[in-house]
């Protein structure tokens, strides 16, 4: 169910009408979004419910073990197991068949005759920004950054809210946990920016991004073309993916500021950097942040002297890479971009 379709636009009208009567009804109104986000999340394929929501509940009780245990050896436990159980999910589903076949390639390579068996693993719609968004609540909970939730109807609701759920932005738990947990005025000021953001995202997404998306299919699929052909469709492709990611971030704001609720922003003007740091810090914001606080941070940060900074940049964007999809030219994304931020840094 994209922003984009017909199927959005009525179910997302009767969902206003439901919602517009329970809106001051606290229970009422996060069970019907929960309801809503399971339906529009199942409308692509219903047997990946059961994976989000055993995701979700796993990182509830985990949340709810951190919180009662004082034994710090016992609360990294429930924490490892939240993240080995999350990592295992998005390993599984989003990169077995891949590593299984560049494993074999591998072989072959050097001489070692070996059969490629891959289990054809459908990859489900928003895994990658579910579970960073349910991982980061429990490194919260852990790090004593937020209390752990103890309503699981509005756990249930801050991972699947439907406006951000397949395509971002990774919200934090200490900033849109709490907002399910009171009720929120709808002001015509918040009516009028969240119908804007919709209808800014919708021309960037319809009427710029796939309407330039033909001029680089055009350009990249012939490979007889002239090189200022190939130029030109390397600066539409570069305006294509910002309009289109930047367009669904907007319309998924807009969508939520329409229920009362405020979502991050996620791109800031990105093509406007001075520099390679700048970049990172207006592009994907909330998956760049996230990189950095827990990755990062994770890594050692710049608290280990200079070489162990750059080892950690590198590797922080080479694994961020490695999440945008399960290809190596996603690798070689990654290790280009750590590349440039550690030359920048040294610079």
């Amino acid at each position: 169910m994209l922003f984009n379709s017909g199927v959005f636009l009525k179910f997302f009208a009767g969902f206003l009408l439901l919602y517009w009567l329970v809106r001051n009804h606290l229970r009422a109104r996060n069970i019907l979004i929960v309801v809503a986000s399971y339906l529009f999340y199942g409308w692509w394929d219903y047997r990946f419910l059961g994976l989000i929501l055993f995701s979700s509940l796993l990182d509830y009780f985990v949340g709810l073990g951190i919180a009662r245990q004082n034994d710090a050896r016992r609360r990294k436990l429930w924490l490892t197991a939240s993240i080995a159980a999350n990592l295992g999910i998005l390993g599984f589903f989003k990169y077995f068949d891949f590593f299984v076949t560049s494993f074999g390639t591998l072989l072959q390579k050097i001489g070692v005759p070996f059969q490629t068996s891959t289990l054809g693993i459908i990859l489900p719609v928003g895994i990658s920004f579910y579970t960073f968004q349910a991982m980061s609540y429990t490194i919260d909970v852990y790090r004593g950054n937020i209390p752990a939730c103890r309503n699981v109807i509005n756990f249930l609701a801050f991972v699947s809210f439907f406006p951000q759920l397949v395509a971002g932005p990774i919200e934090r738990a200490s900033h849109l946990l709490p907002q399910f947990e009171r009720t929120l005025s709808i002001t015509r000021p918040m009516l009028e920016e969240g119908i804007w953001l919709i209808i800014w995202g919708m021309f960037k997404k319809v009427v710029i991004a796939d309407n330039l998306d033909a001029l680089v299919r055009m350009a990249f699929q012939n490979p007889s073309y002239s090189g200022p052909v190939v130029v030109l469709g390397t600066i539409a492709f570069g305006f294509q993916i910002y309009c289109d990611f930047s367009g669904y971030s907007d319309i998924a704001r807009g969508t939520a500021r329409v229920l009362g609720f405020d979502i991050m922003v996620n791109f800031n003007l990105p093509y406007f950097a001075s520099n390679i740091r700048e970049f990172w810090q207006r592009w994907h914001i909330s998956l760049s942040t996230w990189l950095r606080d827990y990755l990062y941070i994770s890594l050692g940060g710049n608290r280990r002297g200079e070489i162990r900074t750059y080892v950690n940049l590198f590797l922080t964007m080479l694994l961020g890479g490695l999440w945008h999809g399960a290809a190596w030219n996603f690798v070689l994304w990654g290790a280009w971009h750590g590349a440039g931020l550690v030359v920048y840094r040294a610079w």
